[in-house]
């Protein structure tokens, strides 16, 4: 059992100038998406585990090694993030099943050398829906400078039957940032809100 892939799309940006002043370095940011055939479309399945365990582990991999070339390898990377549209006859629950996976996101994960949550979107939509998703910094989750977004579109993609998933990478942060970042506040604040009570 194998996915049945319509096509992979790759996205790049580099941003020259910001706020009417270059950006030194350049901030790329890459993307690579997939439009499958929906295996469960048009139906209730309860148990998606059969086909997340086939095609989470060909599609992480596939699209890793067509991701990383374009940002020049893992160790360029400083952000990621991910995102699954699945079109009108199927479940939000089937993107979610093929990107909410271990299997899927190691992939990403180990190309770069992060053990961090890969932070993401799952919608449905239809054909050239704004694919849309965050970026954040592979291991510094407070680092405001690396909150972004990505965003493009696949014209024909997806399809009423398909689910369109992407993966995507930045090699820095946002041009001249200068907000500081989560930690920073809550110095400042004298306010540590790295770890919340459990109120169970």
């Amino acid at each position: 059992m194998t996915p049945e892939v319509r096509k992979y799309v790759a996205f790049v940006e580099d941003v020259l100038i910001e706020g009417h002043k270059p950006a030194d370095p350049p901030l790329r940011m890459a993307a690579v998406a997939a439009v499958l055939r929906n295996p469960w479309a048009g139906r209730f399945v309860e148990d998606l585990r059969p086909e997340i365990h086939a095609f989470a582990p060909v599609l992480g991999k596939e699209m890793v090694e067509r991701l990383m070339p374009l940002i020049g390898g893992g160790e360029n990377v400083e952000a990621f993030g991910k995102t699954a549209i699945v079109g009108v006859n199927g479940e939000i629950e089937h993107g979610s099943a093929l990107i909410h996976t271990l299997r899927y996101g190691n992939f990403l994960r180990d190309a770069v050398q992060s053990s961090g949550f890969i932070p993401f979107t799952n919608k449905r939509g239809g054909p050239g829906n704004s694919i849309t998703f965050p970026l954040r910094h592979i291991s510094k989750g407070g680092a405001r400078s690396h909150f972004m977004t990505v965003e493009f579109n696949i014209p024909d993609a997806p399809g009423p039957d398909e689910i369109l998933i992407a993966i995507g990478v930045a090699n820095g942060g946002r041009p001249h940032h200068r907000i500081g970042d989560r930690y920073q506040d809550m110095e400042e604040l004298d306010h540590d809100q790295t770890v919340r009570p459990d109120n169970t």
